[in-house]
């Protein structure tokens, strides 16, 4: 059974295109067939991060609009057996995406024999963002370790148990906290909040830490999802977060400060 999922957060920046690209790319190369899609229409950036926006013939808004269809639009990963990706329209604004037309999408994926639907929101809480989670039956809630990061997660938190499609009609969507840019020797120092205060806040069971690493914008510069980069922390933390997600009881790393030794101390 096809599984939707959106990423989201209330703030821009936090990483969720990134980690949209990631856990999408994680998902396949488990043997799952995924799509993400982009939602951030007038923008797109998810193209870029997968490396395939020289591909991009047709979009999201095309295939609702019928000028396209989605075989058209989708666009097969080179690297991963079992990923595509269906890229948002830089020339269109948000008001293009039509509750009947993503649900056409979305059914239409599912009828493909997609297992996993991976839904790239927007920041904020505007229209693109909740076309995005209207039909998801899980979340992945993307925030920073800082105060108006936290504060915007729980906000779209709320919009999410109210205005989805599971929530109306009276279930609940499935929540996952994922936090990025994690920093132990800040949140050791006071400038960054602590991992137990973010889950204590939010109440949302803690899916993975991505530990902040220039690795994630190299590869991001790259067009390569992360996770293919197994030999960096923050690919090697969403490579844990797939498996965690998929039921594997895999231990959360990278939350320590590391200890610098005595000799290093001493020349440093």
């Amino acid at each position: 059974m096809s599984k939707v999922i959106v990423v989201t957060s209330g703030k821009g920046g936090v990483g969720k295109t990134t980690t949209s690209a990631a856990f999408a790319a994680g998902l396949a190369g488990k043997g799952y067939k995924t799509a993400v899609i982009d939602f951030d229409v007038g923008l797109r950036n998810l193209d870029l991060i997968m490396g395939v926006e020289r591909r991009v013939v047709y979009d999201f808004v095309n295939v609702i609009n019928g000028e396209a269809t989605l075989r058209q639009a989708l666009i097969k990963d080179k690297r991963v057996d079992n990923l595509f990706i269906l890229p948002a329209s830089q020339t269109r604004d948000k008001d293009a995406l039509t509750q009947e037309g993503v649900e056409n999408v979305i059914n239409d994926l599912k009828e493909d024999g997609f297992d996993y639907i991976v839904c790239d929101s927007p920041a904020g809480i505007e229209k693109g963002a909740f076309m995005a989670l209207y039909f998801a039956d899980e979340a992945i809630i993307v925030t920073n370790p800082e105060v108006s990061s936290v504060r915007d997660s729980d906000r779209i938190l709320g919009i999410l148990q109210s205005k989805s499609r599971v929530a109306v009609e009276g279930g609940i969507v499935k929540e996952h906290l994922m936090i990025t840019r994690y920093s132990a020797e800040r949140v050791d120092k006071g400038d960054m909040i602590s991992l137990e205060d973010i889950v204590d806040i939010l109440s949302v069971p803690l899916l993975g830490v991505i530990p902040e690493s220039n690795s994630v914008l190299q590869a991001s510069n790259s067009g390569i999802p992360v996770i293919m980069d197994t030999e960096s922390r923050a690919g090697q933390a969403y490579l844990d977060t797939v498996s965690r997600y998929l039921g594997d009881n895999v231990p959360h790393r990278f939350l320590d400060v590391k200890k610098t030794g005595f000799f290093k101390k001493l020349f440093s």
